[in-house]
């Protein structure tokens, strides 16, 4: 028997009064988190929702979240969590897709109405049962008449909750893809999963005696999730919440709560190391802190990583995985070198194979399509055994992404294979091209994609924004390429921005560029 719950329960056993949330000017030890979240199984308990049920949960980097999230587990419950950006039609869906029998939803703010969105989705679900508005102040009543709080469900609840044991090969997540294909699809992720690649932190991070996270990667994503929230209550740290990402607010909760371990996604990095401000803080003392830097969700350019490792004093580390994978599936460890550009090794536990079109693997150095097997597999995706046999086959999980190993087994990402460009005849790399790109002394982020063309099927063009006080006009730009890149690589259209869509975890949107 096992419950993923366990990473909460056993730390607040251990160190009660050590501090586990940090938002503001809220500390929340161990013991309180632990039994705050027994007050939630408890009344989602008293209300008949327990084992193999299913319970959204809509709430960004607040303490909540946690209480929410290991309050469900407590109770035999799945969560299901839901991108705070989505609007009612698409809650709807989630809802129903999931079965969900009870959600959580942040009140959220006039800018973005959360509740309103959520409530307006629950209310389009005839198979979801309660609805429970979080509430900013938990004494305070709904903003939606006639809905339950949060507060009012932990009321009178006992701060003492007997688990429900759970095995584990029972579904403990349901973690939802982006869905850039099709409508999204719920990768179901058991509590073996989960713990799992919680537990790769003995091996992957440098762990210190007490470290403080800084959490700004949305918790509802599979990295805020797994390689922070539940790697960090396995490792008994302090984790500072941060709901927005900004380059300001990031470095003051850095230097505020002294932070030995920050996880971002490249954007993310980028953003630190082109804040106008950030001489405002004290960086030497914020590099002393950090210990530990990590990246992943979409490829890290090289060149970020060189800068930020000078002005910061610390290695970022790559690692790869989807949410299929719960998520880390390679990573560069800490006791081997690694490699810059590179994603690391398979972790423990885990195959990892480059295939070709015929299932057999290539050669080191040849590319094609990255192939995992091993305990962060996901069981498949929730009511769609079609879609799941498309990916899953004799226990691999096909990821659709492109990549190679070296002659070190070292992975490296070359691209999604959707999004690879097929330019008369040849296939082009984005990354290979940005990677290049980002070396133009004007050149600050840049993205590539493919656009229809009469003759050559596709043409490459790149979305640029420059460097603050640099110039350079597209012409230049794509001049400069022709002179560093092959014939067929080198992009035909360039398009200065000042920015470009991102998701809610920080990744480029290529697929609004092609819009």
């Amino acid at each position: 028997m096992l419950n993923l719950s366990v990473l909460l329960e056993d730390s607040a056993r251990e160190c009660p009064d050590r501090i586990a949330v940090i938002f503001n000017d809220v500390k929340l030890p161990y013991k309180a988190v632990n039994a705050a979240a027994n007050q939630v199984a408890n009344g989602l308990a008293a209300r008949g929702i327990g084992r193999g049920d299913k319970v959204a949960l809509t709430c960004p980097n607040l303490p909540f979240f946690p209480i929410i999230y290991y309050g469900i587990l407590k109770a035999g419950a799945t969560v299901v969590p839901l991108n705070v950006l989505l609007k009612g039609r698409e809650i709807a869906y989630h809802l129903a897709d999931s079965d969900a029998k009870a959600y959580f939803c942040f009140q959220g703010t006039p800018e973005l109405p959360m509740g309103q969105f959520g409530y307006e989705g629950f209310s389009n679900t005839a198979s979801c049962e309660h609805f429970f508005m979080i509430t900013a102040d938990p004494t305070a009543p709904s903003p939606i008449e006639g809905t339950q709080t949060l507060g009012m469900l932990m009321g009178r609840q006992s701060p003492a909750f007997d688990t429900v044991q759970t095995n584990p090969d029972d579904t403990a997540v349901i973690l939802y893809t982006s869905g850039t294909t099709g409508m999204p699809k719920g990768a179901e992720l058991s509590h073996m999963n989960m713990l799992l690649n919680a537990r790769l932190a003995d091996n992957l991070f440098a762990i210190g005696e007490h470290d403080v996270h800084l959490i700004t990667l949305p918790l509802f994503h599979s990295f805020g999730q797994t390689v922070q929230m539940n790697a960090g209550f396995y490792t008994r740290a302090s984790l500072s919440l941060l709901p927005r990402f900004d380059p300001d607010t990031a470095l003051a909760i850095m230097e505020r709560d002294n932070v030995t371990f920050f996880a971002g996604v490249p954007t993310m990095y980028w953003a630190l190391l082109n804040y106008p401000g950030a001489d405002n803080y004290d960086l030497e003392q914020i590099a002393n802190n950090l210990t530990m830097a990590v990246s992943g969700g979409s490829a890290l350019p090289v060149e970020v990583l060189k800068q930020f490792g000078e002005r910061y004093t610390v290695k970022i580390l790559e690692g790869y995985g989807l949410s299929e994978t719960s998520p880390v599936a390679t990573f560069n460890r800490i006791d081997i070198p690694s490699k810059p550009g590179s994603v690391g090794i398979p972790v423990w536990g885990v195959d990892v194979r480059v295939v070709n079109v015929d299932d057999n693997d290539v050669q080191p150095g040849e590319m094609g399509e990255i192939v995992i097997k091993g305990h962060n597999v996901m069981k498949g995706y929730y009511n769609r055994p079609k879609a799941t046999a498309e990916v899953m086959k004799n226990g691999w999980f096909y990821t659709g992404d492109i990549g190679t190993f070296d002659e070190d087994g070292y992975l490296y990402i070359t691209d999604r294979v959707k999004d690879m460009i097929i330019r008369g005849g040849f296939n082009v790399y984005p990354r290979e091209v940005e990677e290049i790109m980002m070396t133009h002394p004007a050149i600050s982020l840049v993205a590539v994609i493919g656009v229809p063309h009469d003759s050559h099927g596709e043409e490459i063009k790149a979305f640029v924004i420059l460097k603050d006080g640099a110039s350079a006009t597209p012409d230049e730009i794509i001049a400069w390429c022709k002179d560093n890149m092959a014939a067929y690589k080198y992009p035909r259209l360039v398009e200065i921005s000042t920015e470009l869509p991102m998701t809610a975890t920080g990744k480029i949107l290529k697929r609004e560029l092609r819009d």
